[in-house]
């Protein structure tokens, strides 16, 4: 295969990341770009020296006339369903952002549309070529603390704040609040760190007037025997991440990216992390020419739209119908 065509759907936010990563590979062109803002787009052009790129206003006649192997898409959550089931319906390969979809019905409708278009679909979850969190997976994995009895990961960070009066906080774009936005990443780490299946969840969520849930608390059980709690705290002055993966042998704590592993009666002591290989753009690309297997694939992401959507059921929540 020639050069790599790619065209971005939404070319505000998270595209100027993706296309960075995009432009270091030799094996790519980004040749075409749409967004409804036509001031997004000419700023997105002038920024990555894509002026060549051709431009348009909607998605559906950059997939019929931008001559395009991939897109990448960067839109509002609802949208990403019909955008990425078209680009698919064209042969095209997707790349998404999070969420994959808003519901797990559209979830496994793309994941059998990616099968019979036979196209390569990921779902951007950079956490999965992260340093840190490579190893809390591989550390589990090898039993580094034995048996997996709980987690605990809370997150806060100024979201209410920061997205008053923009599409995140209206529901038939964002398909949800906190959670659905910055929450997905926690969820994403929870469940591909862990390899667990949730089977009940409790939760409880607060608007603060909001159009969206700002802040969850919620507890899970798993099969596998170990509990979870989820802490995201929308309303707050500022960013905080932490996890605590505790077994029967020790447990791993990380802490705003500084991780330490402890047992009972030991000095604590930080590891030493696995070398990042790839990201989330390179590894679509390398899955695209055959390199490797699709790394995020469809049927992971399912996994995270559909714990998240138990989490709104259990509390008695549905964003699109409010």
């Amino acid at each position: 295969m020639s050069n790599i065509r790619i065209g971005f759907i939404g070319t505000g936010g998270i595209a100027g990341w993706h296309a960075k990563q995009l432009l270091e590979l030799p094996e790519i062109q980004i040749t075409a770009l749409s967004d409804t803002s036509e001031g997004n787009r000419i700023a997105f052009a002038e920024k990555f020296g894509l002026q060549d790129a051709r431009q348009f206003s909607a998605y559906e006649d950059m997939l019929e006339q931008g001559e395009l192997d991939a897109v990448v898409i960067c839109s509002p959550h609802t949208l990403h369903f019909r955008q990425a089931y078209d680009a698919l319906d064209r042969g095209l390969h997707v790349l998404i952002e999070k969420p994959m979809t808003c519901s797990s019905k559209e979830a496994e409708q793309l994941i059998q549309k990616a099968e019979e278009s036979g196209k390569v679909m990921q779902v951007s979850y950079q956490r999965h070529f992260q340093p840190e969190f490579l190893y809390i997976r591989d550390a589990i994995a090898s039993g580094e603390i034995g048996r997996l009895t709980s987690v605990t990961a809370s997150l806060s960070q100024e979201w209410y704040q920061l997205t008053e009066g923009t599409w995140r906080q209206v529901p038939s774009l964002s398909g949800g609040g906190f959670l659905m936005d910055s929450g997905s990443h926690i969820i994403d780490v929870l469940l591909w760190t862990t390899g667990m299946t949730p089977v009940e969840v409790k939760s409880q969520l607060q608007n603060h007037g909001a159009p969206v849930e700002i802040d969850s608390f919620t507890s899970i059980r798993f099969a596998e025997g170990a509990l979870a709690g989820l802490n995201f705290a929308g309303y707050a002055p500022g960013w905080n991440e932490t996890f605590a993966f505790c077994g029967d042998n020790g447990g791993i704590y990380y802490d705003n990216g500084k991780i330490t592993l402890r047992r009972l009666n030991e000095e604590p002591f930080v590891p030493e992390l696995p070398e990042q290989t790839t990201n989330q753009d390179k590894s679509f690309i390398d899955a695209i020419l055959g390199r490797h297997e699709v790394l995020v694939p469809g049927e992971f992401a399912l996994k995270v739209v559909s714990l998240s959507e138990m989490i709104y059921q259990a509390a008695g929540y549905d964003p699109l119908k409010r």
